[in-house]
């Protein structure tokens, strides 16, 4: 059984059901997904387990990460603007250039140590 280097059969069935005009995928299991470049723009991903996920250069512009799991991912260059971020843990995600402006998050967001969110938000 051959599988492809970029993405798994679990990542293509999501992505058939995204294409397909379906946005919500509430409590689904992405952990080390290759999602690099894609769109998701007002996906429902929360409580999804996003951890260890490549979502280098992602478009995820209003979409609901609510108490997802983003521990290890790669954000790099992701666009996170109007995003919902409340109760998500983003602990040990890279989020170098990360674009958060508009983005929604609470006290029980968990960001990098010594991560600050307001130095990624656009004036």
């Amino acid at each position: 059984m051959e599988s492809s280097p970029h993405r798994s059969p679990q990542v293509d069935a999501f992505l058939t059901r995204y294409t397909a005009g379906e946005r919500s995928f509430r409590d689904i299991d992405l952990n080390s997904a290759n999602l690099n470049t894609l769109n998701l723009k007002g996906a429902d991903l929360s409580y999804a387990d996003l951890s260890n996920a490549n979502l280098k250069n992602a478009n995820l512009r209003g979409t609901d990460l609510s108490y997802a799991n983003l521990n290890n991912a790669d954000l790099t260059q992701a666009d996170l603007r109007g995003t919902s971020l409340f109760g998500t843990d983003l602990r040990d995600a890279i989020l170098t250039g990360t674009q958060l402006a508009d983005t929604d998050f609470d006290q029980t967001t968990q960001f990098p140590t010594g991560f600050d969110p307001s130095q990624h938000i656009s004036q």
